[in-house]
C-alpha cells in the first residue's frame, strides 16, 4: 500500500513538474509578445494672465524737457488704466532708456533731436477679460496725445494652472491607450496582459495667432501593453 502511495506522489509530481515547466517555457517564449499604444488628451482653456506692455517713445536735445515729457506722458498713461480700474499693484513703470544719437559710432547726418528714450508701463493681471476689453479702448490714449508703440504680438497670454488639470488628462489618455491596446488585443486574437512600461510624456500648452488668450492643452501617455 505504502508503495501504491509513493508511486502515486511520484507521478503526481512529475506531471506538475512537467506543467509548471511548461508554463515557465511557454511564457518565456512570449514574454516579448506586448503592443505599444498611445494615449491622447486635450483641454481648450482660457489663458489666466496677461502681460500687457505700453511702449512710447520720445526725442529732444533738452534733457530736462525730455524728462518732463515723459513724466507727463507716464502720469497720462497710468491714470488711463486706473480710470478703467487696473489696480496699482498691476502696474509696473520701467525706468526709461536714453539713446544719445550723437555718440554712437555710425551717427546719421543732419539728425534734428539728439536724445531718443524709450519708456514701458506693465501691466500684469489675472482678470485677462477685463484687460483685452481694455486694450481696445488705446485710441483715448492717442486723444490724450500718447502714441503707443508695438502691436498685438507684444502681448503675451498665459496659463498657470497647469497642475489642476494633469491627474484628469493623465487619466483620460490611460484610459484612451487602454482602449486601442484592447482593439488591438481583439484584432491579433490575443488577450490583453499587464503593463509592461508607461511614460507620461509632456504636456504642451499651444494657441491660435489670432487668438492667443485660447491655450490648447495636450498631453500623449505611452504605455506598453504584454499580449497573452
Amino acid at each position: 500500500m505504502k508503495e501504491h502511495i509513493n508511486s502515486f506522489v511520484l507521478g503526481a509530481s512529475i506531471v506538475l513538474g512537467s506543467y509548471l515547466l511548461y508554463c515557465g517555457i511557454d511564457n518565456y517564449a512570449h514574454k516579448d509578445r506586448y503592443v505599444s499604444v498611445k494615449g491622447l488628451a486635450e483641454r481648450e482653456v482660457m489663458a489666466d494672465r496677461v502681460v500687457w506692455p505700453l511702449s512710447f517713445n520720445e526725442v529732444g536735445n533738452n534733457m530736462n524737457q525730455l524728462y518732463e515729457m515723459i513724466e507727463t506722458k507716464q502720469r497720462t498713461i497710468v491714470n488711463f488704466l486706473k480710470e478703467n480700474g487696473i489696480k496699482d499693484d498691476e502696474i509696473t513703470i520701467s525706468a526709461p532708456s536714453v539713446l544719445d544719437r550723437l555718440a554712437q559710432q555710425w551717427t546719421q547726418e543732419h539728425v534734428r533731436e539728439r536724445y531718443q528714450t524709450s519708456c514701458t508701463i506693465t501691466v500684469i493681471s489675472s482678470d485677462v477679460p477685463k484687460i483685452m476689453s481694455i486694450m481696445k479702448m488705446q485710441q483715448e490714449l492717442m486723444k490724450k496725445g500718447v502714441a503707443i508703440e508695438g502691436n498685438s504680438y507684444d502681448i503675451r497670454y498665459q496659463y498657470t494652472n497647469l497642475n489642476s488639470l494633469k491627474p484628469e488628462m493623465i487619466e483620460e489618455a490611460t484610459r484612451n491607450a487602454r482602449q486601442v491596446a484592447e482593439k488591438f488585443a481583439q484584432d491579433a486574437d490575443c488577450d490583453l496582459g499587464s503593463i509592461k512600461f508607461a511614460s507620461q510624456g509632456q504636456f504642451s500648452i499651444n494657441e491660435e495667432y489670432t487668438t492667443p488668450h485660447i491655450k490648447n492643452v495636450r498631453v500623449v501617455t505611452t504605455i506598453d501593453y504584454y499580449l497573452k
